[in-house]
């Protein structure tokens, strides 16, 4: 058996690499305008006394007694009403005598962003800059809560509080995490400009800002710019680091097969660069989308080779990748590895192994397995029931795929907005358009901020079967709801209804394409910028 029991940390991402001395994850994904007067720019002027560092590297923050910082973290992710905030729960522990140091706070917001609780993440910075006599804020904390304040409001909000930040602080870091913002909605223009700015102020003599753009690049697919941006690196001599390395496999790999063996054999003969199973991912990607899948076979047995650790990513690609492949001997041989190395299995890799079985044609398996997984969810989390129902809305008749939906309800599962435009996507295979659009509306409220779109294949779908049956008024209320979601800023949408018959778009419709949502189906890359305290 090649998987070794030990795992090693990596960014889960195929593009990703290991950046552990950094901690601030950039953002995934857009959310629309939200104003928000209330967030201040730190106050930087207030110092705190350096804690001493004893031989056994433990630090003396006034002789208290240290408190956990997973007490806290657990009653924060946990609480019933989480409409009291935050603050709540960190006087509350306070008030118990519990006295909180800047890196159990740090700690707290660290783990709360790993799991994307963002919101939570940013009422804890709140509730410490609030406290500007006891912490002392630094740069990287103010790069972070910019960081989160664009995840939660949206990159507008972010702009202001960048805005009213004193030119004086706005350092490497700070300028950094804005970029990201923006390249995390596909902002090009705005991130180039940025860019551009931190060009003339001499904040580019590191990898991260140049991927940060090449992660942007990669969305757009527009692979000539991270070429560019790779030569511009090596004109300025600033090192390729291996997440730089990985981004050039993944844009080489959407030419030809060796051009992206030239940059792997590059990667491998620079002396300061280890490929790790993430540029192995990258690899065996490519090659199985050339259909080379010997060549994609040998990469992922490399890749377990280079598994060590207790990072649980690599097993959900590897599963995921050999379904790819077509090889469910090797899906269920990593699948049963995986649950014996790790006594605690994510959702996410359920997800994995799933979504791989349903497309080998095991459904049974399928189904046997997500059955193992309802009594031990620590959560019930909507993206793995979709994938059943997604299969059984296209494969099996309405009433099975509705039972399901209710089935998950039923046990205590949220439909989130996919749920929702799934079964819509089976009302319409009904011919039921009402129904459809009423689901639609549904996928609207079940995002928080909303930032769902309906895949273009159902806008299509919808107003084709408008057109068909001559339901004029609901085919206007769709595109009301498409309006009011700003699909119509997107060519792509207006392309869409154009073919349709069209219908008079509003003021600023008519312009250029801009891109200001991900795909919400399927993880993008995120980067790490800067060191917390």
């Amino acid at each position: 058996m090649i998987l070794q029991s030990t795992l090693s940390p990596s960014t889960p991402h195929s593009l990703s690499s290991n950046l552990s001395s950094c901690s601030l994850y950039f953002p995934s994904g857009s959310r629309p305008f939200i104003s928000f007067p209330s967030v201040k720019p730190l106050n930087h002027s207030i110092k705190c006394s350096v804690p001493q560092v004893y031989s056994h590297d433990t630090l003396d923050y006034e002789k208290r007694p240290m408190l956990k910082w997973n007490i806290a973290y657990k009653r924060i992710s946990l609480m019933k009403n989480p409409e009291l905030g935050v603050a709540s729960v960190l006087n509350q522990c306070e008030n118990e005598g519990k006295r909180f140091t800047k890196w159990e706070l740090c700690r707290i917001v660290r783990e709360l962003r790993k799991y994307k609780r963002f919101q939570l993440a940013l009422e804890v910075y709140e509730w410490m800059s609030n406290r500007i006599e006891r912490f002392r804020i630094t740069s990287s904390d103010t790069a972070i809560q910019l960081d989160l304040i664009a995840k939660v409001h949206g990159v507008s909000s972010a702009e202001d509080y960048f805005g009213r930040l004193p030119d004086t602080l706005k350092d490497n870091r700070i300028f950094g995490a804005l970029l990201n913002a923006y390249a995390g909605v596909k902002e090009k223009a705005k991130a180039e400009s940025l860019m551009e700015r931190m060009r003339n102020k001499g904040y580019l003599n590191h990898p991260l800002p140049y991927n940060v753009m090449m992660t942007l690049y990669m969305k757009l697919t527009e692979y000539d710019q991270v070429e560019k941006l790779v030569s511009e690196m090596k004109q300025k001599r600033i090192p390729l680091d291996l997440y730089s390395y990985n981004i050039w496999l993944s844009a080489r790999g959407s030419g030809s097969a060796e051009n992206m063996e030239q940059v792997f054999e590059e990667m491998k003969l620079e002396p300061t660069i280890v490929p790790n199973w993430t540029s192995f991912s990258t690899v065996a990607s490519v090659y199985i989308k050339l259909g080379m899948l010997e060549k994609a076979e040998e990469c992922l047995k490399d890749l377990e080779m280079r598994i060590t650790g207790r990072d649980k990513m690599p097993y959900h690609y590897l599963i995921s990748l050999y379904g790819s492949l077509g090889n469910k001997e090797e899906v269920y041989r990593v699948w049963n590895t995986y649950k014996t190395t790790f006594p605690n299995v994510p959702n996410w890799g359920y997800h994995s192994v799933i979504s791989s079985l349903i497309r080998l044609g095991d459904i049974e398996g399928a189904e046997k397995i997500f059955e193992e997984w309802l009594p031990i969810k620590v959560s019930y989390d909507p993206k793995v029931a979709n994938l059943l129902m997604g299969w059984y809305v296209r494969e099996e008749p309405f009433e099975k795929a509705k039972s399901f939906f209710d089935s998950m309800i039923k046990g205590g599962g949220k439909p989130n907005s996919g749920s929702w435009e799934i079964l819509g996507e089976g009302h319409m295979k009904e011919g039921r358009i009402s129904e459809a659009l009423s689901c639609f509306r549904e996928a609207v409220l079940a995002e928080s901020p909303k930032f769902w779109k309906p895949k273009p294949i159902n806008v299509s779908a919808f107003l084709e079967l408008c057109e068909k049956e001559g339901d004029h008024t609901n085919k206007e209320d769709f595109v009301v709801l498409l309006r009011q979601l700003g699909c119509f800023r997107d060519e792509f949408y207006r392309s869409l209804l154009a073919e349709h018959g069209g219908m008079e778009l509003g003021e600023g419709e008519e312009g250029q394409l801009n891109n200001q949502n991900e795909d919400t189906q399927g993880g993008e890359s995120e980067l790490l910028f800067s060191n917390a305290e």
